[in-house]
């Protein structure tokens, strides 16, 4: 495979909303520790943005492992396959950290 970039399995518009409202949560953020909220309430803000942001890598590696992997290892030699398992257990312990 020689090119690698985000397949038609997920909607890049979809993913580009998603990631819209994040930029619009963590302004809240900024909005609500100017105006001196409370802790706990910002506290809260900021895990349900962990959240989306995992839900949008979760299906970026979705992606990746539906289109990039799966065609590698349909299509590629021993060694390329063996890489290719490689980079995504590698990939996947990056995003679980």
């Amino acid at each position: 495979m020689d090119e690698k970039k985000l397949s038609k399995l997920n909607d890049k518009d979809a993913l580009m909303r998603r990631l819209k409202r994040i930029e619009g949560q963590v302004k809240g953020i900024q909005k609500m520790l100017d105006e001196e909220r409370y802790c706990v309430d910002i506290l809260v803000q900021i895990s349900a943005i962990r959240s989306a942001i995992n839900k949008v890598g979760t299906m970026i590696l979705e992606n990746h492992v539906k289109g990039c992997v799966s065609e590698s290892l349909r299509n590629g030699e021993n060694q390329s396959s063996e890489n290719m398992i490689n980079e995504l257990i590698e990939t996947i312990n990056k995003f679980t950290k």
